[in-house]
């Protein structure tokens, strides 16, 4: 298996991306008391992962969820999706836009995922 950040594990069936979703910029006023910067990361498949003493908004996690699976996935050259990172936060008074980034490719068993 490969050791640190970037590195490619080799054993599994099966890749898929470590995603940081974060927030990007702030065009309204800050109603979640969140600020730019402030992320998540999505590992191994489901592990949703926050910084110590860190918070991430409901409704801004659940804006961007629906995305999340296909970003973990190599997208044809074509799709809309492999082009665009940016997402916003339904709250009109707060114009939250968090940006998707893949941060490792990992190679994974599909019999230990379910």
């Amino acid at each position: 298996m490969g050791e640190g950040p970037g590195m490619e594990e080799t054993a599994g069936d099966m890749e898929l991306y470590d995603l940081r979703v974060s927030v990007d910029r702030i065009e309204g006023r800050s109603v979640c008391g969140m600020a730019v910067g402030d992320y998540f990361e999505l590992t191994d498949s489901a592990h949703l992962r926050l910084p110590d003493g860190k918070h991430f908004c409901v409704y801004a996690l659940a804006s961007v969820l629906p995305f999340l699976a296909a970003k973990q996935r190599d997208l044809a050259a074509g799709d809309w999706l492999a082009q665009d990172a940016l997402f916003a936060c339904p709250d009109p008074e707060e114009r939250l836009i968090m940006r998707v980034e893949r941060t490792r490719r990992r190679r994974m068993n599909s019999a230990d995922l379910t």
